[in-house]
């Protein structure tokens, strides 16, 4: 029987302040979910043959939008404020200065971003979100992204302020795990994005103000790659946080081993950063052995990724058990699939099941010879990305929202949200199964409809291009849905109370050992690994260097 203590402690509540500071990045999200949601359904329409875009709108304008927008601004913000919360939640009201931090990085990041999106929207920075030279946006463009790093960097120094004060409070203690996962993922952040920082400020900006005359095409791309790859882990590891901590509690279990999920953030730490090669398998300029030690670390990222699936399936099996599952799969029949914090969550597991194999393919040197400039690659991120993560964050947002609003989920708000689950699901196997198909057909990605001179092969893609187009418009109804159920959690669901579920550690869990928390030894070993991957290449790329590319306006 639950005491009315054990109540009381299941229903600690996020400060308000610390609540109003998380809402306003979770708003921005959403705004960012609409806008780049509509861009990629004009996307799939125009890559179908049978639409147009009207007023002169060009097409890598809206794949640029869709793109930064969905790729860079909603899951940044979304992990910001769940982050927020989270450290207010574990590790208790953040300090007003702590506080203050947050709020100046929101409104850096909020400026940086309103500034490129002008840009974009006034098509002076059609470079999609990848930005590559020698391809050149406006310099505003360029400092509206230094301001989303720089605003980033400061939010994320009040929540590890945070960290460091509990650890000094609670000395030779494990701090909250979720409070821990949250400094893993800030360190791998504030690590990789020094990389597109360095580019950003000292390549591009003075290339686009005119300041230098070229740029140094192999060093920016390798640059930028340096962050783009652990850039997927920063928006994977919050959603790994959902599934470790919190999941659990939903289900009415604990957390299988929390030495165990400590130490798949940790190796995902070091294995994530020094791989970003292995996205530049075809460029020329990098040694073919420099390229192979990435590759091998790249691989190394799939140890913490099948020991995240082993303690999740663990959990859901000694939790089913416990309801009276019998058999080989009777545990699983006893899981709560009516609810949707529960159920958008594992489809974004399951998904990353065929994400993860592609992943690898696109990781090995051959085959991805084959698909590397093809759809295929786009149909990976968006399994990955858009149905993994954020299939996560919506089923986190059930919860988040109206624990923070004050406002409860209603039943029918819920089963919206199975359906919106179901919806999502059905449209992106369409679209990225399409992508997927044609992209070993080879038809390339970034690119525009296109005939190519009446080519016979190229006809052949159009009726998976036509699939793309049908996924693409059923996704934005689960974009529409999924706004829908936001806004009542915002503004309509009735007031009440909402559980911040945080999971329990199994009694039957090993003692977390400290070491786990030793931030030297794992610093270390992470920027090891990271001047040995990267050193002697950026040399040789700098003493090799070509004489740099001029810019280029293509639209």
């Amino acid at each position: 029987m639950t005491t009315i203590a054990e109540k009381t402690k299941d229903l600690i509540q996020v400060d308000k302040r610390d609540g109003k500071l998380a809402l306003a990045h979770v708003y921005v999200a959403f705004i960012a979910l609409a806008i780049g949601g509509l861009c990629g359904l004009l996307q799939t329409l125009v890559r179908s043959g049978t639409f147009t875009l009207p007023w002169g709108i060009g097409y890598y304008q809206i794949l640029t939008i869709h793109g930064v927008l969905l790729g860079l601004i909603l899951t940044t913000y979304f992990i910001f404020g769940f982050q927020i919360a989270v450290v207010s939640r574990t590790s208790g009201t953040l300090t007003d200065k702590q506080r203050l931090l947050g709020w100046i990085g929101f409104w850096t990041m909020t400026i940086g971003t309103t500034a490129s999106s002008i840009m974009i929207l006034l098509n002076e920075a059609s470079v999609l979100y990848t930005f590559y030279a020698p391809l050149q946006a406006h310099w505003i463009f360029y400092v509206g992204l230094a301001l989303v790093i720089v605003g980033s960097w400061i939010g994320g120094l009040g929540l590890i302020l945070k960290y460091v004060e509990w650890r000094k409070a609670n000395p030779g203690q494990p701090s909250p795990l979720l409070t821990f996962m949250v400094v893993v993922n800030l360190a791998m952040w504030i690590i990789c994005s020094l990389g597109v920082a360095v580019e950003v400020l000292f390549q591009l900006i003075p290339w686009s103000l005119g300041w230098v005359d070229k740029v140094d095409v192999l060093l920016s791309r390798t640059l930028f790659w340096y962050f783009g790859h652990p850039l997927v882990y920063f928006w994977l590891l919050p959603a790994y946080m959902v599934w470790y901590a919190v999941i659990p509690k939903i289900i009415g279990g604990k957390i299988f081993s929390d030495s165990l999920a400590r130490l798949s953030f940790m190796l995902f730490l070091l294995f994530s950063i020094p791989v970003g090669f292995h996205h530049q398998l075809t460029e020329p300029g990098i040694s073919s052995f420099w390229k192979f030690l990435q590759v091998v670390l790249t691989l190394m990222v799939v140890i913490p990724s099948l020991l995240t699936a082993f303690s999740m399936f663990a959990t859901f099996e000694i939790r089913g058990r416990a309801l009276g599952g019998k058999g080989v799969l009777g545990w699983f029949k006893k899981l709560p699939w009516g609810d949707a914090r529960f159920f958008a969550p594992f489809v974004g597991m399951v998904a990353f099941i065929p994400a993860g194999a592609g992943g690898i393919i696109n990781a090995s040197h051959q085959m991805n010879q084959l698909i590397h400039n093809t759809i295929w690659v786009t149909g990976h991120f968006h399994l990955t990305v858009a149905t993994t993560v954020l299939l996560t964050f919506f089923g986190a947002a059930y919860w988040l929202i109206p624990h923070l609003t004050g406002r409860v989920m209603t039943k029918q708000m819920n089963r919206l949200a199975i359906i919106q689950t179901i919806v999502w699901t059905f449209g992106m196997s369409i679209m990225s199964g399409a992508m997927h198909i044609v992209g070993l057909f080879g038809a390339p990605r970034r690119s525009d409809f296109s005939t190519y001179g009446g080519s016979a092969q190229a006809a052949e893609w159009i009726p998976y291009q036509i699939a793309q187009a049908v996924g693409g418009t059923i996704l934005f109804i689960g974009i529409i849905l999924i706004l829908y159920i936001v806004a009542n959690l915002i503004w309509f669901a009735p007031k009440g109370e909402t559980e911040f579920p945080v999971a329990e550690v199994s009694e039957h869990a090993e003692k977390t050992p400290m070491a786990l928390e030793n931030w030297k030894i794992w610093l270390t070993i992470c920027i090891a690994l990271i001047l040995f991957a990267y050193t002697v290449p950026v040399i040789e790329i700098i003493q090799n260097a070509p004489p740099g590319s001029i810019g280029y306006k293509l639209w």
